[in-house]
């Protein structure tokens, strides 16, 4: 095990006890440990209570931290290359290889049609700015996601304190389960040794080696020193990118949802993705 690797370990180590260390900006932890398990509209706060006296139970409030964001595809059109940036940020924030070939490539945040993003929803007749604007795609970090049920040395898990999705590179014994159970193509498998293709080493996150799966880890190494993910930070000066607790009704990411019409990938699966899209 080389120093990086040791080093992003002890970093791992004390997010995890600590619940991921949280910025200011976004609240992290709560009294209640717990991510929700409730369904797609109780995280996003859309639920409304269940009338009480008619044989209904009461819906409970989703307790806990969980994580997730919007991504606003009416900025994102407006400055394009935006995009481009916060894949870029992602690329040297984690050291993803660029193999020359795009067969081999390895996705974190990668950009897409509308129609491959959103399977599930009718492209016929979309808007010239949707048919015309890439949309980002990343690990959505279900609230109940297959990936953790797939993998059989729980190299990726669920941090129950936050909600993401988050990977063990050392534990991952490259079966590719996860890859067959994850219906968004969110993970990439190292089919050749990715180190010499790592155009801009950081060292403060590890490199992976050949037979290794990984993919977006919404910068939890990031979140646990007190920063944002990378490609939020990168889309800041237009806000095209809102990061936060789902669960906490005062959170930016919430004021978003309430406020704005919203779609999600293949919810129609009951993954329950923290990932939304003002289209």
């Amino acid at each position: 095990m080389d120093k990086q690797r040791r080093k992003f370990l002890k970093i791992a180590g004390v997010s995890a006890l600590a619940g991921i260390g949280a910025p200011a900006i976004i609240k992290l932890t709560s009294s209640n440990a717990v991510a929700s398990s409730g369904g797609q509209e109780a995280a996003a706060g859309h639920a409304a209570p269940a009338a009480a006296g008619h044989g209904v139970a009461a819906v409970e409030a989703p307790q806990g931290v969980r994580l997730g964001m919007v991504i606003d595809m009416r900025k994102m059109a407006e400055q394009p290359g935006q995009l481009d940036s916060a894949i870029a940020a992602c690329i040297n924030a984690h050291n993803i290889p660029e193999f020359p070939d795009s067969k081999n490539e390895i996705k974190w945040l990668w950009k897409a049609p509308f129609q491959n993003v959103f399977l599930d929803h009718s492209s016929y007749h979309s808007s010239t700015r949707v048919a015309n604007t890439p949309f980002p795609a990343l690990c959505n970090h279900c609230d109940d996601p297959p990936c953790v049920r797939a993998c059989p040395t729980k190299a990726t898990f669920k941090l129950a304190k936050n909600g993401v999705v988050a990977m063990d590179f050392h534990r991952c014994i490259g079966c590719r389960f996860c890859m067959a159970a994850c219906p968004y193509g969110a993970r990439s498998f190292n089919w050749q040794d990715p180190r010499p293709y790592i155009k801009k080493y950081n060292a403060d996150f590890p490199s992976r080696m050949k037979g290794v799966v990984e993919k977006c880890n919404f910068c939890g190494e990031r979140l646990a020193l007190g920063q944002e993910p990378a490609c939020v930070e990168a889309c800041k000066a237009t806000g095209a990118i809102t990061f936060g607790d789902l669960n906490d009704p005062q959170s930016e990411v919430r004021q978003v949802l309430d406020n704005e019409f919203t779609i999600q990938r293949k919810t129609n699966l009951g993954t329950k993705p923290s990932v939304f899209y003002i289209v």
